[in-house]
């Protein structure tokens, strides 16, 4: 098998995993939103913790503690990626499946627009339509809700926010996770421990196990997300990540019955004509990009 081929396969084993999300959070019930994250930031430092001394990469976190520049930007980064743990947890045991999907819908362009903004990047025409299309889907569904889709722009800010963190720091996936589990760790304890009250403990032993695993369910699709990035070409990583918020979609929209009037869907169609316009200027992009620098040879 060859190394893109399998880079294929862990990225779409991520995106499979990801998009099964909304049927992993439910079983945390009667937990709160913010009881299910306080144990998944615990739980994940646990996992992580693991992972770098099995793997001997303990100096690789400390050395980007050390540095000052990277622990800032990866402790905003642990404040975000909580935002976005938080929201997701509380849109999918709210019965807000299909905001959720949309949300990571947007990120996409989202993280377009945050290049733009932030890192001065030029758009092409293309993703300026693509860029468009999102902004009528978000005011089509603010009329069709009678208020913005607060989820959905959270999740789709706060993810593209994490992103541009994580590409400017510069730290593994492992090593950056370590970190911002370790940032959050003294206020999930805290909840956990002294504010939460907390149902470890008082729903059996099946309860604890599920909320234990919350870890390994946070580190494993990060860990495979992290295996296919370094094989295949961002097209592809490009692509597959339409896998997760496709699959919550009809999960929503399917399994938990959750209504979609005609506007709705308008707002969805509007966003998926956008997406594609994205992807397929992604592609062209990559290919026009392979031609120009096998040109000379």
């Amino acid at each position: 098998m060859t190394s893109t081929r399998r880079g294929t396969i862990y990225g779409a084993s991520a995106y499979l995993m990801w998009g099964l999300f909304p049927l992993y959070w439910p079983l945390l019930e009667p937990s709160s939103a913010l009881e299910v994250l306080a144990h998944r930031v615990l739980w994940s430092l646990v996992v992580v913790a693991v992972l770098l001394a099995v793997t001997r990469r303990l100096e690789q976190v400390r050395a980007a503690v050390r540095d000052r520049r990277r622990f800032a930007q990866l402790s905003l980064a642990a404040v975000v990626v909580a935002v976005n743990w938080g929201t997701y947890i509380y849109g999918v045991t709210s019965d807000q499946v299909v905001e959720t999907s949309l949300g990571y819908f947007v990120n996409p362009i989202v993280t377009v627009l945050l290049g733009v903004l932030v890192l001065r990047e030029r758009l092409r025409p293309a993703q300026w339509t693509a860029l468009g299309a999102a902004l009528v889907a978000v005011l089509v569904l603010t009329v069709e809700n009678g208020s913005p889709p607060w989820i959905a722009l959270v999740l789709a800010f706060s993810f593209g926010t994490y992103g541009l963190l994580k590409k400017t720091a510069g730290v593994g996936a492992v090593e950056g996770l370590a970190i911002e589990t370790g940032v959050l760790f003294p206020v999930a304890a805290v909840y956990v421990l002294v504010v939460g009250g907390g149902t470890f403990g008082s729903e059996g032993p099946g309860h604890m196990a599920l909320l234990a695993l919350s870890g390994v369910v946070t580190a494993v699709p990060l860990l495979l997300f992290g295996a296919a990035a370094s094989r295949v070409p961002l097209t592809t990583l490009g692509i597959l990540q339409y896998f997760a918020p496709t699959m919550q979609f009809l999960l929503g929209v399917t399994l938990f019955g959750e209504p979609l009037p005609v506007v709705k869907l308008v707002g969805f169609v509007l966003v998926w004509i956008g997406l594609a316009l994205f992807t397929y200027d992604l592609v062209r992009h990559h290919r026009s990009s392979r031609l120009a620098v096998a040109a000379p040879a």
